[in-house]
């Protein structure tokens, strides 16, 4: 097979995966860091498909290990984050919003404190969708509003 035959067989199957892709979109994404061992990522995912789909992982070299995570209150009423392992759902036009206090993205043992303006890159891996690449930028400074939307505007540096 000559390299003219190799390429065009390469761009014909990228074309087939570009629609999966189209529509997944993931925006005002951004990551921080509490201490030099573990970090967090929120952003929302939308899916503009007309088929629902779940989002079942999360993976980066940025940490050891990388997982989807929830705040779910106990017993005793004290808010536990945890892992999610059965993954998220994605309503067909529907969104996820992942913002503190609720699902988000986890890193544990990072290679290396996320340092500010510094980019992540995350693949989540979507049950239709398949495998999304995104690079997160990281923004130390941004707080979050009271129900726990997050706030570019507000550059405080604190939770409320």
């Amino acid at each position: 097979m000559s390299f003219k035959t190799t390429l065009l067989t390469a761009i014909a199957a990228a074309s087939f995966s570009v629609p999966a892709f189209a529509e997944i979109e993931i925006h005002d994404q951004y990551a921080r860091s509490s201490n030099a061992m573990a970090g967090a990522a929120f952003m929302v995912i939308h899916n503009h498909g007309d088929t629902d789909d779940r989002l079942v992982g999360v993976s980066s070299d940025a940490a050891a290990r990388v997982e989807l995570h929830t705040h779910i209150e106990d017993a005793d009423g004290i808010m536990r984050m945890t892992h999610v392992e059965d993954g998220l759902d994605l309503p067909a036009g529907g969104e996820i919003a992942m913002v503190r206090g609720s699902d988000h993205v986890m890193f544990m043992g990072l290679n290396a404190p996320f340092e500010q303006d510094e980019v992540v890159t995350i693949t989540f891996e979507f049950e239709n969708a398949g495998e999304v690449v995104v690079e997160i930028p990281v923004d130390q400074d941004r707080a979050a509003d009271h129900e726990g939307h997050d706030k570019e505007d507000d550059h405080a540096g604190h939770d409320h």
